[in-house]
């Protein structure tokens, strides 16, 4: 029965660009809806009243859209990816993550840029083949753009560095970022990740207590930078995600391949000159 209805959501299921106010504006209730409603983010009063998610970069940034083509019109949106290339940014004069993290590696490291963040998904819809199609509608736009490098914030809940211990340490210890591709956490908010040592860390049990959204990054080839910071207003602890495109493991780069036609760009030479994370 489970299968029938994810196949069923699946067949239901597009993902595109969105094109209108309107579509912004459905996605920002969704992030409210997940990120203050269902999460523990904390709302400022205009949020609260207008159930909205916003800030300055809605308006310039372009927002990835899954939509449930059977549902009423507005209600079809019901997943949502926000996503910066480099020549946005430069005209904005800022990435989100600058506000978190020295990115000047990745400004540095010649490749095209793509920010990824506000990512979220209504519950029903949290499974493989919807998130699929959003890291196919990715995959599409990092065709059209030949983006060599992306990257972003992701979040594991909680204000506690020490709560989460075993989680910054395990992403310290087997997927730091090589010093070429290294953010650093700002050092007003810096916070160390490295609390436990790498042999009292059962790697296996901690990285299956990840966030999905984090685990997800991992599968795909990401690496992690210096630091993490801690949000109050979202709850949470923040990293950040590195994750070339040439990294994408196997598996998933012929998925995608697949579904964009071969039209997934790999950057050999940026591949050749920076390695992906820190070995041991």
């Amino acid at each position: 029965m489970a299968d029938t209805i994810t196949d069923q959501i699946e067949d239901k299921v597009s993902v595109r660009i969105a094109t209108t106010a309107a579509e912004i504006e459905a996605s920002q209730r969704l992030r409210y809806a997940v990120f203050y409603e269902e999460q523990n983010a904390v709302a400022d009063e205009k949020m609260s009243v207008l159930k909205m998610d916003f800030d300055e970069y809605d308006a310039v940034m372009d927002h990835l859209i899954v939509l449930d083509d059977s549902l009423p019109k507005d209600e079809r949106i019901v997943g949502t990816y926000r996503m910066m290339r480099r020549e946005v940014a430069d005209k904005f004069g800022k990435f989100y993550t600058d506000s978190e993290f020295d990115i000047s590696p990745l400004l540095n490291s010649g490749a095209e840029l793509l920010e990824l963040g506000r990512s979220c998904v209504l519950a029903p819809y949290r499974t493989r083949p919807v998130l699929q199609k959003l890291w196919e509608g990715i995959a599409h736009y990092v065709a059209e753009y030949n983006i060599g490098l992306m990257f972003g914030c992701a979040s594991i809940p909680g204000t506690d560095p020490q709560a989460v211990a075993e989680q910054l340490s395990y992403l310290y210890h087997y997927h730091l970022a090589a010093p070429e591709l290294r953010p650093r956490a700002l050092e007003s908010r810096y916070i160390e990740m490295n609390l436990i040592p790498k042999e009292n860390i059962d790697a296996k049990r901690v990285f299956a207590s990840l966030p999905p959204l984090v685990k997800g990054y991992l599968r795909l080839g990401a690496s992690i930078g210096e630091g993490a910071i801690i949000d109050y207003q979202w709850g949470s602890i923040d990293v950040c995600i590195v994750m070339p495109t040439h990294l994408v493991t196997d598996k998933y780069l012929k998925h995608y391949q697949r579904k964009t036609n071969g039209g997934i760009r790999i950057d050999n030479s940026f591949a050749d000159r920076v390695p992906a994370k820190v070995t041991s």
